[in-house]
């Protein structure tokens, strides 16, 4: 934003005119005034005229010019005060109107304009003022902004969840309504009390994941760090899913270097990241044939550890939120990839606990949800 000088009213300008016309007389009649009584008190002291005449007469310039007579000499000081005087009562005049200014902008931004900023620019001490004020006029939008951010996110957490309370349980509800009627062969009974225990499972999965993240915010969250060989987990990891994998046509590629890479780290919150980053890639990364799980020492303090898949791309609008409490990348919500958005939030609270980062990155060829930890986190 340019900033200009504050641009004065007319009446300001008659004000500051009037200040100088004011300042003019008071100046002239002192000058008057101090120039009649030294001039007394020169014709009642003899020896005071004596001297001055010496001077006149012996004190010589360049150019054998003799001094100017006293009286020039002093009124061209008392002219050149003036001039300094007159110079500074304008200017107090015009910074105290360019404070008025600020503070009539300053009203006009408490009365709720938040999107107005203060353009002045000043040359005095008044410049880092109202820097501070749009400092913190800043400050106070992005605090409404976030509060407001949160504000829709609990809302969105309370719909999402309600939602996926509601059509499991519903589920439950139905079907145990029917075998309470009796009315229900044996296949169907078993059938029936299969459906409601994987909705109840879906439910207790949720309840686990809002319980998990609630916890992580928190400030007393602490890491059980323990020395960790990577290699080795992630073989386990993909022990896990490799029935899952297998029905998807999903193939798993694991790698470290070095293979005995080893760091500290939380194992059990370390691997409910990569079952979170991979359960991401089973449900949204669409026509995925493979799943790497890489590893890669970079210096000798930091780890990078990625998991990618070479499925759907994200979209780019959605690499920037897809971090964010109950973000979603798609809109509809279905059995298969409903929930309440909480995965990649509780991700990145483990890594953030580690003292490290998580990013990711995504084209047509691969989705990459890149993990860079401290290999010992306790000294980050």
């Amino acid at each position: 934003m340019k900033k200009e000088r504050v641009k004065l009213t007319g009446a300001e300008k008659s004000e500051l005119f009037a200040e100088g016309v004011v300042t003019v007389i008071l100046l002239l009649l002192l000058n008057l005034s101090i120039i009649i009584l030294i001039h007394l008190a020169v014709l009642q002291d003899q020896n005071l005229v004596n001297g001055i005449y010496f001077l006149k007469s012996t004190v010589t310039l360049v150019g054998n010019y003799h001094l100017w007579s006293w009286q020039r000499i002093f009124i061209i000081c008392m002219a050149i005060g003036d001039l300094i005087v007159l110079y500074w009562r304008l200017i107090r005049r015009y910074h105290q109107m360019q404070l008025r200014h600020v503070i009539s902008e300053l009203h006009y931004i408490a009365d709720g304009h938040f999107d107005h900023r203060i353009s002045f620019a000043v040359r005095t001490d008044l410049q880092r003022v109202i820097d501070s004020i749009n400092s913190l006029v800043d400050s106070t939008v992005n605090s409404i902004n976030e509060e407001k951010a949160i504000e829709q996110s609990k809302d969105e957490l309370i719909t999402n969840v309600s939602h996926d309370i509601r059509t499991p349980l519903t589920s439950i509800i139905g079907y145990l309504g029917l075998l309470k009627t009796g009315y229900v062969t044996p296949e169907d009974q078993q059938k029936y009390i299969n459906i409601a225990y994987t909705k109840a499972e879906q439910m207790k999965s949720l309840a686990n994941d809002l319980l998990e993240y609630t916890t992580l915010k928190s400030n007393n969250t602490k890491l059980n760090l323990s020395d960790l060989h990577i290699y080795s987990m992630l073989e386990q990891v993909e022990a896990g899913f490799e029935l899952e994998a297998e029905k998807k046509g999903i193939h798993f590629k694991i790698e470290a270097r070095p293979k005995d890479l080893t760091i500290k780290a939380d194992a059990e919150k370390l691997v409910r990241v990569y079952n979170n980053l991979i359960n991401n890639a089973f449900k949204y990364g669409t026509g995925a044939t493979e799943i790497k799980l890489v590893a890669n020492l970079i210096n000798k303090k930091t780890v990078e550890l990625r998991v990618e898949n070479n499925g759907a791309p994200i979209p780019e609008k959605s690499l920037k939120k897809i971090f964010e409490r109950f973000y979603r990348v798609e809109t509809s919500r279905n059995t298969k990839t409903g929930g309440t958005g909480l995965g990649l939030s509780i991700t990145k609270g483990v890594v953030d606990l580690h003292h490290g980062t998580i990013r990711c990155t995504s084209d047509k060829d691969w989705t990459s949800f890149i993990i860079r930890l401290p290999l010992d986190p306790s000294q980050a």
